[in-house]
């Protein structure tokens, strides 16, 4: 029986990380935001290396939405896919995910737009996928009766190991040790964007350390306008975290 992992994600969130550590299990194969062609073709939107996203994907929803409820790539038992929440704009079904085991990635919307902005100036509320991201995690915690994994990017990148064994666990599979490292350099798994998105997790052979205790980052008022109407779905997720798993 396979193990189809949705793991939905905003951008800049450790999310390629942890579509590394993923990767790195022996049992495991992934895919990269398999919605984005779909997406850019759908709203006309102008991101990094567009017309090669357009060429690598299928633009129709549908076609994407049968692929990744198909025949497993490799036939691994276990299928990773890092998914883009503001990718499932309106009009995008959500029905396949139902055969899949939804988890959420989260982080701090402020942060996210301080890491945003260094690669793309332009950004709406609507581009950090918070909201759609909540809209998600209640559409599954309604259908399930229960909430959801959420795993928060300042505690995995505080405790690797032990956050991934508790989301391990409630994912129903196995922790492996081969999570924690991977060789750096790019994958051919990864999205054709990733030279415009990458570079930092291309270097990397495990999680970061998270950074000293700092202050909120200081936005200017577009942006901690934002921010601040992103807070509250956030926060309503953040309340359902996982906590580290203990040895």
């Amino acid at each position: 029986m396979t193990v189809r992992i949705a793991m939905w994600s905003g951008p800049r969130n450790i999310s390629t990380a942890m579509m590394r550590a993923f990767e790195n299990r022996d049992d495991t194969v992934v895919s990269d935001e398999p919605f984005y062609a779909a997406y850019l073709a759908a709203t006309g939107l102008d991101h990094p290396m567009r017309a090669e996203v357009l060429a690598s994907q299928p633009t129709d929803w549908r076609d994407v939405a049968a692929a990744v409820t198909g025949p497993v790539p490799g036939g691994k038992p276990v299928w990773y896919q890092k998914h883009m929440c503001h990718h499932m704009i309106d009009g995008f079904g959500l029905d396949w995910s139902d055969a899949c085991i939804n988890a959420f990635l989260i982080r701090d919307p402020a942060a996210v737009l301080a890491s945003y902005v260094r690669k793309r100036s332009d950004v709406t509320l609507g581009e950090i996928g918070v909201v759609r991201q909540a809209e998600i995690f209640d559409r599954v915690a309604q259908r399930t009766g229960t909430a959801p994994p959420v795993i928060e990017t300042a505690d995995v990148l505080a405790e690797p190991r032990g956050m991934l064994t508790a989301l391990c666990a409630a994912l129903g599979v196995d922790f492996s040790e081969r999570m924690l490292s991977w060789p750096a350099g790019p994958r051919a798994s990864d999205g054709v964007w990733a030279p415009a998105w990458y570079d930092v997790v291309e270097q990397s052979t495990g999680f970061a350390p998270p950074s000293p205790a700092a202050p909120a980052p200081a936005l200017p008022d577009d942006l901690r306008a934002i921010a601040d109407a992103a807070q509250p779905y956030y926060d309503n997720m953040a309340r359902w975290r996982l906590a580290a798993a203990r040895a």
